[in-house]
């Protein structure tokens, strides 16, 4: 019942608002030429009292006095003698705004809103979330401003922050967790990739420091050692990245998920891949890496050649692949090997806005509800690629 009282409360307030133009009627214009007039025998008592005081000369008092005077009668002429206008009344448009108005926001309400529905208040919600993930945050965020020291809610609340891309909440999280619950590889890796997330995708130095204090607890941690080669890559040390990844390569079993990003960055780095038989078993045939005959990919030459190179030209070889891959695309977009190496190889070459314009482009030729497409959309959240707009 509140809630009607307050809604045509509202409503009322609005059209009284609305109405109030027209309601009040054609007031009558100030006379301007009156004004002036006023002016004027302001300027003659004010002449008075310079002459008076002798600020002015009687020849100087009357010359102004005729020139104020002679103003003061032109505007008197022509001053008009109108009558006030009756005020003009708006029927249609007060009826359209009483009427018209209210019912067509009341049908709006009952066609899309919910009237049957109970109201909500926040500490409702709060004691049964439901599934609504930012109830849940909140939640937490509540239990954690009264309880500071639960390190394990920290612990859980801090890979949320960092799924919903609220970065920097996420590594205030994740450093509280480490400092209530101690360091673990789970938490030292969360820290690093929310510190990479932090700086568009770019292993900093801090970020290295994390990873490495994480290979200390676990040496065979496959997420720290693929981020610390890759914070090689970044640094202009392709020969150290190769060996970093061909290391990660072979302690990786046949079948690891990472394995096809692995043997990329070996490529690019003037490797030859680790595992990219496509007969070898657990390969994954949709994975870059998996067909070396695929369009876009290096040949053997290719990688020969790039051994003999120096890291500038070696670069301008990669930029060359890259640039050749994009151009089969555009020929033959139904190659998806194809999109998600390009994807990926612009995120490696840290030009964002290509590798977006390459993921809509593959999406277009993958659309998101086959499994291909959400492979490429999966990608994308891996390579930190904005997907807001790739699917229209």
């Amino acid at each position: 019942m509140l809630f009607w009282i307050l809604v045509a409360a509202l409503t009322a307030a609005l059209a009284v608002i609305l109405l109030y133009p027209l309601l009040r009627g054609a007031k009558a214009a100030d006379n301007i030429r009156a004004g002036e007039a006023a002016v004027y025998r302001d300027q003659l008592r004010e002449l008075d009292r310079d002459l008076n005081g002798g600020l002015i000369t009687p020849e100087e008092a009357d010359y102004a006095r005729a020139e104020i005077g002679r103003r003061l009668i032109a505007v008197s002429a022509d001053e008009p003698a109108e009558t006030p206008k009756p005020a003009r009344h708006h029927h249609f448009t007060e009826a359209f705004v009483l009427l018209v108005l209210p019912v067509l926001g009341l049908c709006l309400y009952l066609t899309t809103g919910r009237p049957d529905l109970p109201s909500q208040p926040l500490e409702a919600r709060l004691e049964n979330p439901g599934n609504d993930v930012a109830v849940l945050i909140t939640k937490a965020e509540r239990h954690l401003a009264e309880k500071p020291d639960d390190g394990k809610g920290w612990d859980v609340l801090a890979p949320i922050y960092f799924r919903t891309m609220r970065v920097n909440d996420a590594q205030v999280a994740y450093r509280n967790a480490i400092q209530l619950l101690g360091p673990s590889p789970v938490r030292l890796d969360g820290l690093a990739e929310t510190l990479m997330a932090v700086s568009d995708g770019v292993v900093t130095e801090e970020a290295r420091q994390v990873l490495e204090q994480s290979l200390t607890l676990e040496p065979d941690n496959p997420r720290a050692r693929f981020y610390i080669a890759l914070s090689m890559e970044q640094a202009g040390r392709p020969n150290e990245a190769r060996q970093a990844f061909e290391a990660l390569a072979k302690q990786s079993p046949a079948d690891a998920p990472w394995l096809p990003l692995v043997n990329e960055h070996i490529a690019m780095n003037g490797g030859a891949k680790s595992g990219a038989n496509p007969a070898a078993p657990g390969a994954n045939p949709a994975a870059p890496g998996a067909n070396p005959a695929a369009p876009g990919n290096p040949t053997q030459q290719d990688v020969a050649a790039a051994e003999t190179m120096s890291a500038g030209d070696r670069q301008q070889m990669i930029r060359g692949m890259v640039d050749s891959l994009d151009a089969k695309l555009s020929e033959d977009p139904n190659n998806f090997e194809g999109w998600v190496r390009l994807v990926r190889s612009y995120a490696v070459l840290n030009d964002k806005d290509r590798a977006a314009g390459a993921l809509k482009r593959g999406l277009a030729a993958f659309p998101p509800p086959g499994e291909q497409g959400r492979q490429l959309l999966a990608l994308a959240r891996e390579l930190g690629i904005a997907t807001e707009g790739a699917t229209q």
